[in-house]
């Protein structure tokens, strides 16, 4: 590394049978700079030089260059009797040739031939065709360091899948098997117990699903958004009434406040995901008897949605890696809660599309506060106010 910047270093082999053309061109490379606009990277070279088609063919699989210059006529062979004879696939070759022809070109590229450079031609031109192969390779690498890391991603991606999956579902095997057995004699109520717990393991692998599709959605790009005037403050009561057992188990206090006849250009059902997430938690992580505080308020462009709540709190270790997928929290408060580890990276991707942000405040075994901003989506940059109705591809 340098100054921050990786290294990206690339061997070239030469192939001429002139000694001059060989090290003028090693001379011309070796000062050969790049942009920092082309490239983030330091561009390095190592070079090495064979004179005739044999050395060639003993540097190419010794030395596994990125790029080959080669030479056309060779003592005992030419360019393309050395292209045939290795794999030309695994390096890019700029063909130096002074007998240019339709015919050498076309044969040239079938064998693997990446550009040509007709001798004569000047350091400027050599460095060009360098320059193109280098930045080729640059992309072909990057692409590939892409797909790796996809392929990384999805796999723990469904490994995470799985174990999460994995639980609930031998839960819910194990009961009905004791079901099955008869364990408890033939009374059904005697399995009341067992029945209850595998309904709340659907009901957990169901949540994940749910949470899945809904994270998929949002980052496929391909859901249908509708933009419309909502009423937030409807919206979150709407959805608190869904939470409202759960909160009535534990006593909870839900408190709104959301200033009346206010409209947000929103999608309904992305402001539904969102409050679902927050409210969900407030409810799930909060203490007997306690509270949860939902404040609605226009600040400028954007709208400003704060949760609060009285409950476990979150350390300052657990709040860095709070946002990121299948992340759960587990301490002795948390150990039996049962969640997707989904729903703040929910949040997080719902705030990134409304131009926002999404932020947390917590005291451990005190209360956290959500805080999430979100700016109206509008028909476009030039409306000077949110649509009535409008879909959004």
């Amino acid at each position: 590394m340098e100054n921050g910047k990786e290294n990206f270093k690339l061997k070239i082999l030469i192939v001429d049978d002139e000694s001059g053309m060989r090290d003028g061109a090693a001379r011309c490379l070796k000062s050969l700079s790049f942009k920092e606009t082309d490239f983030p990277e330091k561009i390095s070279f190592e070079i090495f030089l064979a004179e005739t088609g044999e050395a060639a063919l003993k540097e190419i699989k010794e030395k596994s260059p990125d790029i080959v210059l080669l030479d056309y006529k060779l003592p005992d062979m030419n360019g393309l009797e050395v292209l045939q004879n290795c794999d030309s696939t695994r390096f890019l070759t700029i063909v130096i040739t002074a007998f240019a022809s339709l015919e050498v070109a076309i044969t040239a590229t079938r064998r693997g031939a990446f550009d040509f450079l007709a001798k004569p031609f000047s350091p400027d031109e050599l460095r060009e065709a360098v320059k193109k192969a280098v930045k080729n390779i640059f992309m072909s690498r990057k692409v590939r360091q892409l797909q790796e890391e996809k392929s990384r991603i999805r796999f723990e991606f469904v490994s995470i899948l799985a174990h999460e999956l994995k639980s609930p579902l031998a839960a819910i095997e194990g009961y009905l098997r004791l079901i099955d057995e008869r364990v408890k004699g033939e009374q059904m109520a005697s399995y009341d117990a067992m029945v209850k717990r595998s309904m709340e393991r659907i009901i957990s692998m169901r949540k994940l699903i749910n949470d899945i599709l809904d994270l998929t959605r949002l980052e496929s790009g391909k859901k249908k958004r509708i933009i419309e005037e909502l009423d937030l403050g409807e919206i979150s009561l709407y959805v608190y009434e869904g939470l409202a057992l759960k909160a009535a188990e534990k006593k909870l206090k839900f408190e709104l406040n959301y200033p009346e006849k206010f409209k947000f250009a929103a999608d309904k059902e992305e402001m539904e995901m969102l409050f679902s997430n927050l409210l969900s938690n407030a409810v799930k992580y909060n203490k007997q008897g306690g509270e949860i505080k939902l404040t609605i308020e226009k600040k400028d462009e954007f709208v400003s949605i704060s949760c609060s709540d009285t409950g476990i709190g979150i350390s300052k270790e657990e709040q860095q890696r709070l946002f990121g997928e299948f992340v759960r929290i587990k301490n002795e408060y948390t150990r039996n809660i049962e969640g997707s580890g989904l729903g703040l990276s929910i949040i997080k991707k719902i705030a990134a599309i409304y131009n926002g942000e999404v932020k947390v405040e917590s005291t451990y075994n005190v209360g956290s506060v959500f805080s999430v901003k979100l700016k109206e989506l509008y028909l476009s940059a030039k409306s000077a106010a949110p649509v009535n109705r409008l879909e959004v591809l």
